[in-house]
């Protein structure tokens, strides 16, 4: 492999920052975690958005959550035609593999993915409908919520569709065997949370109201 480089001096940097500083005051920690194996309670499916900071919302250390990144925090519908699906693998270790008690859907404001499935299904994003479109296809996911949204005014679509992000994700982990199983005996629960991040408020879904209410 000619083309990879070496790493930016700044990240260098920060790496021998944290080894001397983070690693040597918790040395005995990071070894029993290597030696132990993982064990997290919750699985969080969160967006690719670098603003998105999910240990740091909910002040997690290392081992706590096993986090699958995606755009637009999306899970897709139960398919299992052979094909790459990094994001169910993902879902059927965390839940058959390392009996996670929680998936949460952590979805976010101002997602450019949303963003981007709006102006795909609205017409004004033509080229996201292209087959080559990696992103395209992959919003295809979200069009369900978007016809959900669809009758609001174009102002309000945005926002609704971010939480319908969280929704579709939920809908669709249902449709995988093993997380209906694991739900319907008691051991999994599923979780949907929206984080205004300019204010830094997270909403989490009510099924009894059929909303999103602040935590």
């Amino acid at each position: 492999m000619d083309h990879a480089k070496p790493l930016p001096a700044y990240l260098v940097s920060r790496y021998h920052g944290w080894k001397a500083t983070t690693y040597q005051s918790n040395k005995a920690w990071y070894r029993r975690l290597a030696e132990s194996g993982q064990h997290p309670r919750a699985m969080v499916i969160s967006c690719c958005d670098s603003r998105v900071h999910v240990t740091s919302i909910f002040g997690a250390d290392e081992g706590e959550f096993f986090i699958h990144r995606n755009i637009a925090n999306l899970v897709p519908p139960y398919n299992p035609d052979g094909e790459y699906h990094g994001t169910s693998a993902a879902v059927e270790y965390a839940v058959s593999a390392l009996k996670v008690a929680h998936i949460v859907v952590l979805g976010h404001s101002n997602c450019g993915g949303v963003k981007g499935c709006h102006d795909m299904c609205s017409g004004h994003a033509p080229q996201l409908l292209e087959k080559s479109s990696f992103v395209g296809r992959w919003m295809d996911i979200l069009r369900p919520g978007y016809d959900r949204v669809a009758h609001l005014p174009e102002a309000d679509r945005p926002r609704a569709l971010e939480r319908e992000a969280v929704l579709v994700s939920l809908e669709n982990l249902m449709t995988f065997p093993f997380v209906k199983a694991a739900v319907e005996s008691e051991y999994l629960t599923l979780h949907g949370l929206w984080n205004d991040m300019a204010e830094g408020g997270v909403e989490q879904y009510d099924p009894a109201s059929r909303s999103f209410v602040p935590l």
